[in-house]
């Protein structure tokens, strides 16, 4: 029996979330249809001391998604191109978030978010089947020796102590 994950899922420490989202399926309705994919990829950026975390510049109109409870989406775009689908962690207020970076037989967020129809009209919505887009378990265990965790890509701005936290998440046969 697939699990819709709660809020409860997400409330937690984000390196936990983001390990732990591995293996899940993130699930989108559009029209009747509903497309389930594993998650195989993810990335966690962990607050306001985070040099990598959009939390680092404080609440702006941008980042004000990081601040809602555990289990929010935070949408936004980069390059101009791409839209970034990140769930929200851990306690309110505390701006820290996971980006889900790939999909089984999908690499890259901005193609997974394509593939998905996802746009910033998630963003600030609640990971759940009324807002079409969310998250379940499917009762596949995977192991933790399943999982690479390696540096986060394209956060050398950080600097050295944050771009080399292990804080991205990969299921090694993706």
């Amino acid at each position: 029996m697939n699990k819709i994950l709660t809020s409860d899922f997400f409330n937690k420490k984000v390196t936990y979330v983001a390990e732990n989202l591995i293996g899940k399926f993130l699930v989108r309705k559009i029209g009747n249809e509903e497309i389930a994919v594993m998650i195989t990829e993810v990335e966690a950026y962990d607050g306001p001391n985070d040099l990598a975390c959009h939390g680092r510049f404080g609440k702006t109109k941008r980042t004000q998604a990081m601040y809602l409870d555990a289990g929010y989406f935070y949408i936004y775009m980069i390059y101009g191109m791409y839209w970034m689908l990140n769930i929200v962690t851990g306690p309110k207020d505390y701006p820290a978030a996971v980006l889900i970076r790939g999909i089984k037989n999908l690499v890259g967020p901005g193609r997974l978010t394509k593939f998905l129809k996802i746009d910033q009209t998630f963003n600030q919505k609640i990971v759940a089947p009324t807002s079409f887009l969310w998250v379940e378990d499917h009762a596949k265990q995977i192991k933790s020796n399943e999982i690479i965790k390696t540096p986060r890509i394209g956060i050398n701005y950080a600097g050295p102590i944050w771009s080399k936290k292990l804080y991205r998440f990969v299921l090694k046969s993706n």
